[in-house]
């Protein structure tokens, strides 16, 4: 069974930094090629809105605009797991993070369109206190 499991949330002050990671199980993440990795968030009362993905192969990323410069993502096949590295937080960045598998047939490709992804997580609380 295909299974991803988020961790590392919590609550942090403003320009705090957190690292969520996304443990996969039931599969390599190694073997998945062509399978992007992608972050996703969802504050309350809000729709589920792309944070950031990473390409199966070569490890091109994408960041949404609000994101980029202060988050950081990455993957690591040998330990089965992304990771999401945030710095700077702010109380906008308040949500439950996702992460999620969806495959690309260019391997070099990812986007944040969430029904691009078929595999999630059951995500992670983010709070940012100001």
């Amino acid at each position: 069974e295909v299974q991803l499991v988020e961790s590392g949330g919590g609550l942090v002050q403003a320009g705090g930094s957190l690292r969520l990671s996304c443990a996969a199980s039931g599969f390599s993440l190694d073997d998945l090629d062509g399978y992007a990795i992608g972050w996703f968030r969802q504050a309350p009362g809000k729709e589920r809105d792309g944070v950031s993905c990473i390409s199966s192969s070569d490890g091109i990323t994408t960041y949404a605009a609000s994101t980029k410069g202060r988050f950081t993502i990455s993957r690591d096949k040998a330990k089965n797991a992304g990771y999401l590295r945030m710095n700077n937080l702010k109380p906008e960045d308040t949500a439950v993070y996702f992460c999620a598998t969806g495959y690309y047939t260019d391997s070099q490709r990812c986007d944040l369109a969430v029904n691009k992804y078929d595999n999630w997580g059951q995500g992670t609380q983010v709070t940012v206190s100001s």
